[in-house]
Formats: C-alpha cells, structure tokens, sequence
C-alpha cells in the first residue's frame, strides 16, 4: 500500500477514465484529486501542492505540453504522462519539457501503480537528500563523494565521460532521460544534435557495468527516446 499521505492530481478529460484511476488510486492508499481540464488542472496543483501529478496530453483546453511548461516553472516534483498519443516525438516532447515518466493508453493499472512507486521513491531520495553521495543497488556501488564505482566489490575503471553518464542516469533512477538531456548534462549544449557520442559511450559503460551487456539490467533504452537507468525495486 502507498503511504496515504501520497497525493495525486488526476488531469484527465475521459471521464470514464477518471473514475477508473481515482477508484484505483484510492483502493492502493492514495489521495487523489481530479481534473477535467488544463486549467482546472494547473489551479488544483497550485491549490494542493500534490505529490505527484498524472495528465494526459490531449486536453480539451490547452495541450498538455503546455501544461507541462508551466508547471516546470515552479513545481519539482513528479510528472507522469498518461497519453494515447504513442509517437516517439510526442513522448520526447514530454520528457524534454520535464515529464518524469510517459506511459501509453491502453495501459495496465499495475504498471501505472508501479510506475507511481518509482515516481514517489526517487522524489522520496530527493527531499532526504543523499548526504553522502553513495548509490548502492544489488551488488552495485556509486560513491559520488569518493568518484568510485564497484560491482561485485569490484573497482570499476571509467574514465570521466563515462563516469558522467552513469551519475547522470543513476542519479535519477527509474526516470527516463531523454538524448538531448544527457547529451547537455554530459557534453554540453552545443552537442545536443550528437546522438552518436551517447550511443558509443553507453555501449563502453554497458561492457562494464553489466553482467551481460546484450541484456542489460540496469542502463535500459527506451527506444527512440532515451535511457534510463532501472529502479531497484
């Protein structure tokens, strides 16, 4: 069960759909609260300040790109996309914009709860803050304070690009990051439009922190999209 304190704006045009998630979210121990429009929507993240927000792009009043754009100008915490839109540049659109996390309709209420506890894990690790810079997930080790990486008890040798990398993908785990944010946040502005540079440096950093790099269990490509790195849980 999610903590009852959890809250969840709901910006949702379908009704039926509404009542479907509201029903869910409630029966798994969250508050929601529910929209029908844009507007209606950015008034009650404003008014309730919620834990996380759920919207769906294709609202009556105002796209919900928009909705995101504004939002991002204040509110830090978790945006997950409920969309039937399912092209790729509608999705990018959406994580470049801020959305943490785009999830296609139809879709399952299990993968949407479980992507609602990964949302809720990682704003969790933000406001507690990682004082010591350390990651540690089954077997893997990412001490930030000491720029060491292990696997197994293992040192792993990265060189600073790669190290970079797997910083910027463990340090938001379970949240899918687009090409063009990792290729700012680790090359720089001017080398958003170099997707080639990612896609050589994820293979070299996937032989070495993977088991078996053709089936990797932590650095996952979302394809078309980005990459992110898999939450433990």
């Amino acid at each position: 069960m999610a903590d009852p304190k959890a809250s969840v704006v709901l910006i949702e045009d379908d009704p039926q759909i509404r009542r479907f998630l509201v029903a869910a979210l409630e029966l798994h121990g969250y508050a929601p609260h529910e929209a029908a429009t844009a507007n209606e929507g950015l008034r009650l993240v404003t008014s309730r300040q919620p834990d996380l927000v759920i919207l769906d792009l294709g609202l009556p009043d105002l796209s919900g790109l928009d909705v995101i754009r504004r939002l991002r100008e204040w509110y830090t915490r978790p945006i997950l996309v409920l969309s039937a839109r399912t092209r790729e540049q509608d999705k990018v659109a959406a994580l470049d914009l801020g959305a943490d996390d785009y999830l296609t309709k139809p879709f399952g209420i299990d993968e949407l709860l479980a992507r609602l506890r990964v949302a809720l894990r990682h704003l969790a690790g933000q406001q507690a803050g990682d004082a010591d810079g350390r990651i540690e997930v089954d077997g893997l080790v990412i001490d930030a304070g000491a720029r060491r990486v292990l696997k197994h008890g293992a040192d792993v040798h990265l060189t600073p690009r790669e190290y970079r990398l797997l910083l910027a993908l463990a340090g938001q785990r379970g949240k899918v990051l687009t090409h063009r944010q990792l290729l700012r946040e680790v090359w720089g502005p001017s080398h958003v439009e170099s997707p080639q540079y990612l896609r050589i440096y994820m293979r070299a950093l996937r032989a070495k922190i993977e088991d078996d790099p053709t089936r990797p269990r932590w650095l996952l490509t979302e394809i078309g999209v980005g990459y992110r790195f898999a939450d433990a849980g």
